[in-house]
């Protein structure tokens, strides 16, 4: 079993659903609210539990009534939640408005998450030379996540970086990651150049590579997502097709997945082809956590595809 560290966010989603989403001064009635625990690297945390891996997280939350659970709903999937910070403030809160046709807005406010500094990795550092993988995103402080980049580099841990929300990253990092997961307007805002077909995907990855990155996904929706190596092997596959009610998670639930799949060494084809299954199958669903699959129920799937091995 792969043990993989996620350090990252926790958020408790406010889940609004419409029928579309509201213009500027326009008030509109919504069809109810949902709480949600969720939150970037809670998503990712609960996909890689859900695909086998055996994962810790590292974050922080509040002093509020949202705190327990969202610790609680991570010790349910069996996530290690022993370097979990509690802060003197609320919680994340993510508002998030859902319309009709699967899509989404979303409101983050940090909370705790933006209080989670490098000290508070202080003690996770004695459990980082026995792991695979650390997975990390953009929904805390950057000091600390370039604090766990540089840790991991130095004890040769694998690091997967989901630059999201998109920020533009020191490139004397890009050597020390193995893989970066993305999806276009990320990829545009670290390469400064467009990304809205797979040739200019094509063209930002290779950008990435050639400035150090290992391996790099770029994720294009319902077109599918790109692979690309630094030794320029090029792989693209192709979305399913699913009928959409919430997209909320489905680039936490592929990257989730994906890691496992690469820390089992799973050829890049498969990780690919089963990572994209479980975005797919996430999106048929309500909610963050709520709609990863399970690995059983993605094998299903793909196996109706006929398309994994």
């Amino acid at each position: 079993m792969s043990k993989i560290i996620v350090i990252g966010s926790m958020n408790m989603d406010i889940v609004n659903h419409v029928e579309k989403q509201p213009q500027p001064g326009e008030t509109i009635k919504g069809w109810g609210i949902a709480y949600h625990p969720g939150g970037k690297g809670a998503n990712q945390a609960v996909a890689a539990a859900r695909s086998g891996g055996k994962v810790i997280m590292a974050g922080a939350v509040g002093t509020d009534s949202f705190a327990d659970k969202l610790i609680s709903s991570l010790q349910d999937e069996g996530i290690g939640t022993d370097f979990i910070s509690k802060k003197d403030s609320s919680s994340g809160i993510a508002f998030i408005t859902v319309d009709s046709c699967g899509e989404n807005t979303i409101i983050l406010s940090e909370g705790s998450n933006g209080q989670f500094m490098p000290e508070d990795l202080d003690q996770i550092m004695q459990v980082l030379d026995s792991c695979d993988i650390i997975l990390l995103q953009n929904e805390i402080p950057w000091q600390t996540t370039e604090y766990a980049i540089q840790a991991a580099q130095s004890k040769g841990v694998r690091v997967f970086l989901n630059p999201a929300p998109a920020v533009k990253v020191p490139k004397k990092l890009f050597p020390f990651l193995d893989t970066l997961i993305l999806n276009e307007t990320e990829a545009e805002a670290i390469t400064e150049t467009p990304v809205t077909n797979i040739n200019q995907a094509q063209n930002a990855a290779h950008q990435l590579n050639e400035w150090g990155i290992k391996e790099v996904i770029i994720t294009l929706g319902k077109k599918g997502a790109l692979y690309r190596n630094i030794e320029g092997l090029d792989i693209f596959t192709e979305s399913y097709s699913v009928d959409a009610v919430d997209t909320t998670s489905a680039g936490d639930t592929f990257i989730g997945a994906y890691v496992v799949e690469r820390s089992l060494e799973t050829p890049i084809q498969s990780c690919l082809k089963y990572a994209t299954a479980a975005a797919a199958l996430s999106v048929t669903v309500q909610g963050a956590q709520t709609s990863i699959p399970r690995r059983e129920r993605i094998l299903t799937f793909l196996k109706s595809f006929g398309s994994y091995s």
